[in-house]
């Protein structure tokens, strides 16, 4: 799904579910309560459990989120290119229309 339209969807107050394993789910929603302030809540219907962040709490979350996967992803690619060498397989990469 497009994040801008993910963004927009979600800053609408419409929910967005992420499917979890076995079957459950994740639905992020943007509430406004009586006195205007809008809180971000996440919520796990299998567990039946509801966590209320405030929108800066829900950023810090996104933000480690996002390294926590980006960590993963080059820790991944760095396994990938080990086992590539221990192989015997060449690496190419590219470097504008040249390949080294």
């Amino acid at each position: 799904m497009d994040t801008a339209y993910t963004l927009a969807y979600t800053t609408q107050g419409a929910d967005n579910m992420i499917d979890l394993n076995q079957g459950g789910s994740l639905d992020v929603t943007l509430k406004e309560d009586a006195q205007g302030r809008d809180s971000v809540i996440l919520a796990i219907a299998a567990q039946g459990c509801e966590l209320s962040l405030s929108p800066h709490q829900a950023r810090v979350l996104a933000t480690e989120l996002i390294m926590a996967v980006n960590r993963a992803e080059v820790r991944n690619n760095l396994k990938h290119s080990q086992n590539m060498v221990r192989s015997g397989q060449q690496q190419t990469t590219r470097n504008g229309l040249f390949h080294v």
